[in-house]
């Protein structure tokens, strides 16, 4: 990144934390306006209530206004008394019930009630009886870890509401950090679970959870570094997701808190389902993740050559031999930012970045895929280039009215900057009337590239790409508005290489606004009621949430202003449905792709202008309004599930707006 463009990202990144800062005073001025009002000081009970409140506001605020707008001051007064006789009876049941079991001088260990786990929950999970008998083995190696952190990570085990585990510590300490070893022997004789082994030698990484794995003997492994935490209910809601969804493989959301504060989080990662694509542009599985032992068996030991990224490498391998993987959509692991730690930041261990592509080239060859691997643009973060076969034509239907010299940008972008030639373009007429428009389409058809074909019938932008489908001849279709303008050279390229894939069914590309603000990047179903773009408004060259800007993804629909889909899908699906005749008609042919069994692919590295809206206009009319709303509930109607729960997103973001803004908690009581 250039020092101008640093800049430009810290003064975006001001910008977000002024707007943010003002919001937070607003609110803050609404509840000191509640504080002074005579409501607030009439009655001993709200005074009492009051001090209460002013404890807890600076991170309860929305919460405060939410219920003082539902149910009152009284709604309020109430929530704050159930609140406080709730924490009384969590400090005191989980107290007495967990430290009978834990000697007295681990009493610093962090407790279920740290994690916002109550009692009532505690006991109700350690009490529930699953269908299945599993036992976990949970994987520690150990090297010179800092006693406090040490005690704590041990401590989060002790505390699982699942309590069929064996935790695994094989220690390759050296002989100046021997409290290791005697702290982990103690423990050990405490309590039988805890399996401890002291190295002869520091293997390294891969060599040391090697040993770990030697030691297990459950049915299930789960991976857990030596200087993180994990949530008491961890090992239980991944073993609801192994007996629910008969998953071989799962993981769960994660948050990074600034050592030693717990509740000092710097970061929340709310991550999506499997998505093949964002696993191949880095390891955003990383923790917390379980897996079948006989999964394991199966794939072989860790591999030392990949030794900083040797989980990624792990994951690669597990997910090349499974399809059973589930997520879990809550914060259940937290990493300890620390200098040394990898979560403080890329540059605490930058060797992992190439120990990453390492992993993501075995990956490929051992996968059988003609493709080589190059950094992203980010630490951390890879683009795999796959290899074009062979020089197929490419369709690019261009819908058109009016407007020409729109269209003339767009395709003299095409002409002067493709470096992919073997295209062909169709210019799709539909009811323009200026005949400065029918000259400019006379200029074009001595280009043998180009020709124009008119559709005589009313808007319909489903028809009229289905209509020019039918004069296509490539083995590739590419829709594309007419008000875009090309800016990557390799766009097609760019593309192309994913709509090549046997699994991949539609692939969707980078637009911005003329502003260089983000137009599209990928479309989140259910967002707003519906369907929106991903990070619209977002500045280019942002790297967007947990860097999904910047990294190639599967997202469960993509934009029809530029999209390109095989002939074979398209044909198999039947094209756009012309229900549709203006809104919505591209995130149901996405639906529809992914319903037949492909992959939604966007990539950030084709990159386009969109003026958007240009020929047509915007929803402005009454019969516009009308058509749309009309549209607006047949996707509704057509996709209720889907749109419900998107699985490239996360319950856990907000469905209000675009920007990834994070809605659900960090510690989740259930």
């Amino acid at each position: 990144m250039t020092e101008n463009e640093l800049q430009s990202q810290i003064q975006e990144l001001k910008s977000q934390l002024e707007t943010r800062d003002s919001q937070l005073n607003a609110l803050i001025s609404e509840i000191n306006s509640l504080h002074n009002s005579r409501s607030w000081k009439i009655s001993k009970p709200v005074r009492v209530a009051g001090k209460i409140a002013r404890k807890i506001l600076p991170r309860k605020v929305k919460t405060v206004i939410r219920i003082f707008r539902q149910s009152g001051m009284k709604g309020v007064c109430a929530k704050i008394s159930q609140k406080l006789r709730h924490d009384v009876a969590m400090q005191k049941n989980i107290s007495d019930e967990m430290r009978a079991s834990w000697n007295r001088r681990h009493d610093f260990v962090l407790e279920p009630l740290a994690f916002g786990v109550g009692a009532d929950v505690y006991k109700r999970q350690k009490k529930y009886k699953f269908s299945r008998k599993i036992k976990f083995s949970i994987l520690v190696p150990l090297y010179n870890t800092p006693k406090d952190f040490l005690q704590e990570m041990i401590g989060s085990c002790l505390f699982q509401t699942y309590e069929n585990w064996e935790l695994c510590l094989a220690d390759g300490s050296d002989a100046e950090h021997g409290y290791v070893q005697a702290l982990c022997e103690e423990i050990a004789q405490k309590d039988s679970r805890i399996k401890y082994k002291k190295l002869e030698k520091n293997g390294g990484i891969s060599e040391n959870t090697n040993e770990c794995v030697k030691m297990a003997t459950g049915d299930y492994i789960s991976l857990f570094d030596h200087d993180d935490l994990l949530h008491p209910s961890a090992l239980f809601e991944t073993m609801r997701a192994i007996c629910e969804k008969d998953a071989e493989f799962v993981y769960t959301d994660e948050a990074v808190f600034k050592s030693p504060d717990l509740h000092k989080i710097t970061f929340m990662n709310f991550k999506p389902d499997f998505a093949p694509d964002y696993l191949n542009g880095n390891n955003y599985i990383t923790h917390f993740c379980s897996f079948a032992k006989g999964l394991q068996e199966s794939i072989g030991l860790f591999n030392s050559e990949c030794d900083g990224a040797q989980d990624y490498d792990f994951i690669l391998r597990l997910s090349e031999n499974t399809k059973r993987i589930s997520h879990v959509p809550k914060c259940l692991y937290y990493w300890r930012a620390s200098p040394t730690s990898t979560a403080s930041g890329a540059q605490a261990k930058s060797y992992t970045t190439d120990a990453g592509k390492t992993a993501l080239e075995q990956h490929i060859a051992r996968c059988g895929i003609d493709a080589t691997v190059a950094y992203g643009k980010l630490p951390n973060t890879y683009k795999i280039n796959y290899a074009i076969k062979g020089s197929p034509l490419v369709s690019i239907l261009i819908p058109s009215y009016e407007h020409w010299q729109t269209l003339k940008k767009c395709v003299d972008s095409i002409k002067k900057l493709s470096t992919y030639k073997n295209y062909e373009i169709i210019v799709i007429e539909n009811n323009s009337k200026e005949q400065v428009t029918f000259d400019y389409y006379d200029s074009l058809k001595a280009d043998e590239k180009i020709k124009i074909i008119t559709w005589e019938g009313k808007f319909n932008y489903s028809a009229i790409n289905n209509f020019g489908f039918k004069h296509a001849k490539g083995d590739y279709i590419l829709l594309l508005n007419n008000d875009t303008e090309v800016i990557s050279p390799n766009w097609i390229e760019e593309m192309l290489m994913f709509a090549q894939r046997a699994d991949v069914g539609a692939v969707g590309a980078m637009l911005y606004y003329p502003d260089d603000k983000i137009q599209h990047a990928g479309v989140i179903v259910g967002l707003g009621g519906y369907a929106a773009h991903s990070h619209r408004m977002w500045s280019r060259g942002s790297f967007g949430y947990v860097g999904r800007l910047s990294i190639v993804q599967n997202y469960s629909a993509v934009t029809a202003a530029c999209v390109m889909i095989p002939r074979t899908v398209y044909e198999k699906v039947n094209g756009l449905d012309e229900t549709f005749e203006v809104a919505y008609n591209d995130v149901d042919l996405c639906l529809r792709i992914r319903k037949a069994g492909y992959l939604i692919v966007w990539t950030p590295y084709a990159e386009l202008y969109h003026y958007e809206s240009k020929s047509r206009g915007y929803e402005d009319t009454p019969e516009k309004l009308k058509r749309f709303a009309e549209e607006k509930k047949k996707l509704s109607l057509r996709w209720q599930q889907t749109l419900s729960s998107d699985p490239y997103y996360n319950p856990n973001l907000t469905l209000d707006h675009e920007d990834f803004s994070v809605v659900g908690k960090v510690f989740p009581e259930e």
